[in-house]
């Protein structure tokens, strides 16, 4: 009996939750019509932009961007980055373009300001150059570690260079330890430099920094 009981309350309970649900989209009918329609007409504005308007800009950008990467290639650095009137320069798609041609560009625009001394200009641009691919992205601080060692704020550039030789443990990463362990030494830091020029010695000792960094090792020893 008990359990019969327990089962038409269960059975009322149930039917008085489809009664409010159905009470409730009965009175709210036409609301939830027009926001369904809303609904449908943003996914559809979505994807009429992305079909119509950015998929096209992105193959323009590219496009204009294969230029410039000739140019970068080449080494006619103040063409990539400028232009010439005939063809978009990095600084020209970036404005026009923005990230629509593909981080790759702020990597590029940074190179070329710094192999053409524009320090500065080189580090906010290489600062928006943001991957997933740590080879590339320890390129980008790498070179963010130049630029800032040109305009001699050591600290900084010790600090790019660390950042580069950390990201993943591969041959790349001797480079980076090597330019950091020079601006310890330049800053007057022996013992920060020794330990990383042995670092160098002890994990990367096929590198080309590998095989010369001994003359480094004892080039501080000596003067302990």
């Amino acid at each position: 009996m008990a359990k019969n009981n327990q089962k038409e309350t269960q059975q009322e309970q149930v039917a008085t939750t489809v009664s409010g649900v159905e009470e409730f989209f009965s009175k709210y009918q036409k609301l939830i019509e027009w926001v369904l329609i809303a609904l449908i007409l943003v996914i559809f504005g979505i994807f009429a932009i992305n079909r119509w308007v950015v998929a096209p800009a992105k193959a323009e950008a590219q496009g204009q961007l294969f230029h410039a990467e000739q140019l970068f290639r080449s080494g006619n650095f103040e063409t990539a980055l400028n232009g010439d009137g005939n063809v978009l320069g990095f600084n020209d798609i970036i404005n026009n373009y923005g990230r629509k041609a593909g981080k790759g560009v702020y990597l590029y625009a940074g190179l070329c300001n710094l192999q053409l001394g524009n320090n500065e200009e080189a580090v906010a641009l290489l600062k928006r150059y943001s991957v997933k691919d740590k080879i590339m992205q320890g390129r980008a601080y790498c070179a963010i570690g130049d630029a800032y060692s040109n305009m001699k704020d050591y600290a900084s550039a010790l600090s790019y260079y660390k950042k580069a030789a950390a990201l993943e443990d591969n041959a790349y990463a001797a480079g980076y330890l090597l330019k950091a362990a020079l601006v310890s030494e330049e800053t007057g830091d022996l013992a920060g430099a020794l330990k990383l020029y042995k670092e160098i010695e002890t994990k990367y000792p096929q590198t080309l920094e590998g095989y010369d960094v001994q003359k480094y090792i004892s080039r501080i020893e000596n003067q302990q």
